[in-house]
């Protein structure tokens, strides 16, 4: 996937954070911070997050949910980059419906052992990153969610 602008609106309440040399960030990303570094995703799926299945890796990326990259880091790039912790994006969704305050949760890269970097998928509570913040339909293949950035409170 290539650099996508996913806010839409709302504050973004950016923070900035330190990105490794052999990670690579999209503008777009969901993000979680391992240790003091921010990574993507799709970072999870390499043994960073993913655990046993993928309710159990969405669970431990909620714990660890620190947004949305604002800016991009490509391999070896050690440049600290912005990323918001709330505001309202817009996400790929697998076609799905959502009502307005759904719970969605980073969705599972289809067909593999990994989480999406820029897609979501409905959650409980304990795996939620964000609610929905507009109705959509079943060929709808976006939705706009509420982030909020669990590293830096809820």
């Amino acid at each position: 996937m290539t650099d996508t602008k996913r806010w839409r609106y709302g504050d973004t309440n950016p923070v900035i954070v330190p990105v490794l040399a052999e990670t690579m960030i999209e503008i777009g990303d969901l993000v979680y911070q391992d240790v003091d570094n921010a990574k993507p995703a799709d970072h999870a799926g390499r043994g960073c997050v993913w655990d046993t299945d993928v309710t159990t890796s969405q669970k431990a990326f909620r714990e660890l949910f620190l947004g949305v990259a604002l800016q991009r880091s490509w391999f070896g790039e050690t440049d600290e980059i912005r990323v918001a912790t709330t505001g309202v994006f817009e996400f790929g969704t697998y076609a799905e419906t959502y009502e307005l305050g759904d719970m969605v949760a980073v969705a599972q890269t289809y067909g593999s052992y990994s989480l999406a970097n820029q897609h979501v998928a409905e959650a409980s509570r304990d795996r939620a990153i964000g609610r929905v913040a507009r109705r959509n339909g079943t060929s709808d293949c976006t939705v706009l969610v509420d982030i909020r950035s669990t590293v830096m409170g809820r």
